[in-house]
């Protein structure tokens, strides 16, 4: 910009002033201003413009026109965030209002809902109940406060003529009757939670062990040597299975990696496990197994006519097969995983000289985790499961549930556990505890990981913790006489009753369903039954600031990540509560829904080099990965015209929220500061959940 001239610039003549000139960069979003000197650095400047002698040597003195320009600019970004702040809350109102409009719940997707009808209905009517009582309670504790009736203590039993006599015969049934049966539930959960708080507390020390000592499993051998003489180190023969079912989006990527596993060719075989019910999805698999048999991979497709036990029973018919003789180790990948080149010579050297290990495990990396918030969410809650859950249990305990991928099992271990059963829907769980009531070790590889996919909409990720959370309780029933009559030490047995499966997989669903969402909104009402502030605030954000510290770039979601975790206890609770009691829901099994992102860049570092595109053997890997990465760009067009997506409205959390609002509501009557912004918040959290409002959005 110019210098000003005239009125602030300076006068003309001889010893006219001059203000300082300045340069506002506007593409900087600071606005940030940068100041021209004069050529003498040592010539006087105005101080203010209104000085008529004042001057400073050597200094930059600021016009009253260059603070106006600064203003104004400021002024102009604020606007700029108010717009873009009310345009985010016109979007989600629209947003909000064609769910409504569109009037798709979560009674809808049928099967895939992933509850039958009878629970479903029981349990909404349930929390429908809940509402219906709170807003009752909440309209008498209107009236009360409107019409002034603050009875007291003794005057309660006093006889009271009209209304008012009502309003006292409730507080009296509430103080003898509700409160001490609310109380002993509050003080119940209150006790189940610092009990698992101390648990988490536990195992965050003992990570923290671990990094201050360094200490990750060791081989027992020397390391691997280069894998271009197959005689000179140990290279046992590894199978390599990729269970897929209809896994149209990913199943070129996962087969292209391990393809391109470094490991002598003659020395492991990729079984492709389709149990896909679509033909053509069959026939492009085929295809890309053919392809890959054209350039030397050691690669075979097998197909189950009878798709019987899901997964494990996939896994239980490959198995059977004849040549699995010949092989050692199986290493598993599901569809959406991507291992390193180097996976099975970072893996497979543990099991030399160590007889008594029976599974090496390996950690997930997710090539979406900041794909959205809900996405977010779900690497926070994984990364401590990995970094803690499966590191402290691997270092101190030589036990932990298996993933159900990105591990190498021992064959033998898995024939001497009784081999895959069909039994429960979290086979990887029931193999790893069988496995360790017969005396095998596991190892779990924290530097060593596997790329995969998180789930991107609520809907697959709801799905999904359904069958995280309704295995373990089936499983617990299915083994728990197996425990109690194995012969491995007391404190083993104690370790998998009372913290593997009670403390981590029942009581937290329960507590957090029961506390958060029932309870707390009760003690609104029933103000006798106490809830003290560190039970519903101070507690909560350390344990969700524990959970949040082997992810520390994602500290700015912690307030989200605590308020997500407390929405999903109700499915949580509900998946446990059908698990527990063999209830329909338990035996349903629903692929969770890739989207493929992961496949592109991925897929450009698996491509041959241009040398080899030229060598005769290997012209067909070319125009393979080409249509990978083609296919995969156009596959959001083609699924668009095949099958529309909707996001839904989910009627349990909608109704929770309502709940809450109506607690928060009732807490602001009593002026309950910490209690109330609980209960606002985390209703807003519920409401956004159940209108699908978080996680992919599909227009």
């Amino acid at each position: 910009m110019a210098p000003w001239t005239g009125l602030w610039g300076g006068r003309a003549g001889g010893d006219a002033y001059r203000g300082t000139p300045v340069v506002v960069k506007m593409e900087n979003p600071n606005w940030s201003i940068s100041e021209i000197s004069p050529e003498d650095d040592d010539e006087d400047f105005l101080v203010g413009a209104g000085a008529t002698g004042a001057r400073r040597k050597g200094g930059r003195g600021k016009n009253a026109k260059q603070i106006t320009w600064v203003l104004l600019l400021k002024a102009h970004r604020a606007a700029g965030c108010l717009a873009s702040l009310a345009s985010a809350a016109v979007a989600l109102g629209a947003a909000a209002r064609r769910r409504v409009a569109d009037g798709r719940t979560d009674a809808d997707a049928g099967v895939a809902g992933a509850e039958s009808p009878v629970l479903r209905s029981r349990f909404y009517a349930f929390i429908r109940a809940f509402l219906v009582l709170s807003m009752l309670l909440l309209a008498v504790e209107l009236a009360a406060h409107v019409n002034g009736w603050n009875l007291a203590a003794s005057a309660l039993a006093l006889p009271i003529i009209g209304v008012e006599s009502l309003y006292g015969s409730w507080l009296r049934l509430r103080a003898a009757y509700l409160a001490p049966l609310l109380q002993f539930l509050t003080d119940a959960c209150v006790v189940l939670f610092l009990i698992q708080s101390a648990d988490r507390l536990i195992q965050c020390l003992g990570c923290f062990y671990i990094n201050l000592k360094r200490i990750k499993p060791k081989l027992k051998s020397s390391p691997l040597p280069d894998a271009e003489d197959p005689n000179a180190g140990y290279y046992p023969m590894v199978l390599v299975q990729i269970p897929m079912c209809n896994e149209k989006e990913v199943y070129q990527q996962s087969i292209a990696a391990v393809c391109n596993l470094d490991w002598p060719r003659s020395n492991f075989l990729v079984q492709v496990l389709d149990d896909s019910d679509d033909p053509t999805t069959q026939s492009l698999i085929r295809d890309e197994v053919a392809k890959w048999q054209q350039n030397g991979a050691r690669i075979l497709y097998r197909h189950r006519v009878l798709r019987d036990g899901y997964k494990a029973g996939n896994l239980k018919s490959a198995m059977g097969c004849s040549y699995v003789k010949d092989y050692e180790f199986v290493a598993i990948f599901d569809a959406d995983f991507q291992p390193n080149p180097d996976f099975l010579k970072r893996s497979v050297p543990h099991f030399k000289d160590n007889d008594e290990l029976g599974l090496v495990q390996a950690r997930w990396s997710f090539v979406n985790k900041d794909e959205n918030l809900l996405t977010r969410l779900q690497n926070i809650n994984l990364c401590f499961h990995f970094e803690v859950e499966q590191q402290v249990n691997g270092v101190f305990l030589n036990f932990f549930g298996f993933n159900g991928t990105a591990g190498v099992w021992r064959i033998k271990a898995l024939e001497d556990s009784g081999g895959w059963m069909e039994r429960t829907t979290v086979e990887d769980m029931d193999i790893a505890v069988r496995a360790h009531l017969h005396g095998w070790k596991f190892i779990f590889l924290n530097d060593v990981e596997c790329q995969c996919e998180l789930p991107e909409s609520y809907e697959a990720y709801r799905k999904q913790q359904h069958r995280w959370h309704s295995g373990p309780m089936q499983l617990f029933r299915l083994c728990l006489p197996d425990i109690i009559k194995s012969k491995i030490s007391v404190w083993k047995k104690a370790n998998l009753i009372f913290l593997f499966f009670l403390l981590r997989k029942l009581i937290l669903p329960f507590y957090s369903f029961t506390l958060f969402c029932i309870i707390l909104p009760m003690t609104m009402f029933v103000p006798e039954a106490e809830l003290p502030d560190w039970v519903v605030c101070y507690i909560p954000a350390l344990m969700s600031l524990l959970n949040i510290l082997p992810s520390p770039k994602s500290f700015p979601f912690i307030i989200p990540y605590l308020l997500f975790e407390n929405t999903m206890s109700v499915t949580k609770f509900n998946a446990m509560i059908s698990g527990l009691f063999q209830l329909g829901s338990a035996y349903e099994w629903v692929v969770t829904k890739k989207s493929g992102r992961s496949s592109e860049g991925d897929l450009i570092a698996l491509a041959v080099p241009p040398k080899e595109l030229r060598h005769p053997q290997r012209t067909g890997s070319a125009p393979n990965l080409d249509a990978m990465l083609k296919d995969q760009s156009d596959s959001p067009k083609k699924d668009g015209r095949k099958k529309k997506k909707h996001n839904r409205i989910y009627k349990k959390e909608l109704a929770l929220s309502l709940l809450l609002l109506t607690a928060a509501a009732r807490s602001l009557l009593t002026k309950q500061g910490i209690h109330f912004y609980f209960l606002l918040f985390q209703g807003i959290s519920f409401l956004l959940v159940g209108l699908d409002l978080i996680g992919e959005q599909v227009e």
